[in-house]
């Protein structure tokens, strides 16, 4: 039985080993993918952010005066599944007064876009703690690790993301 935070108490029904493992990956990985982002993307939007947002913030709070948009922008592209103008994206954060750019056009966040990262954040890790619920760490991880390997032997990279 698994209890998530603020919902009603969710029961998972039990199956065989061999029901289990007759279950197409693409199907529940898909559908884990679209519950996930998701529950981050809803919780992103309460702070009138999107994922890319959410990237950049984190990208600039970690290395500021490292990103261009140009370099973050190729960064960055490798995690969008939606087609997003990053170039929107920055003019947006930088309209709201929460990213600066210097004159060589290297990104800083201001105290507001820390303090709304900050925000953001937290709304993710509780996303985070809800998905996790019920949930060993081990298990997590080897969850990752088998799909790590499934990208790897389909070809993809099974390195975690820089």
């Amino acid at each position: 039985m698994i209890t998530w935070e603020g919902n009603a108490t969710v029961e998972l029904k039990e199956y065989t080993q061999e029901e289990l493992a007759a279950q197409p990956i693409g199907q529940w990985s898909g559908e884990a993918y679209r519950r996930v982002v998701g529950a981050l993307r809803g919780q992103l939007g309460v702070e009138q952010l999107t994922q890319p947002h959410w990237w950049t913030l984190n990208h600039v709070a970690g290395e500021p005066g490292k990103w261009t948009r140009a370099t973050l922008a190729e960064r960055l592209t490798v995690y969008d599944d939606l087609g997003i103008d990053f170039g929107g994206v920055f003019d947006d954060l930088v309209a709201r007064g929460w990213l600066t750019e210097d004159a060589d056009g290297r990104m800083t966040l201001t105290g507001a876009g820390e303090a709304g990262r900050l925000r953001a954040r937290e709304r993710n890790l509780r996303v985070h703690r809800q998905m996790h619920d019920g949930i060993a760490t081990a298990d997590y991880v080897t969850t990752v690790n088998v799909l790590r390997r499934m990208v790897a032997n389909l070809g993809g990279d099974g390195d975690l993301p820089g």
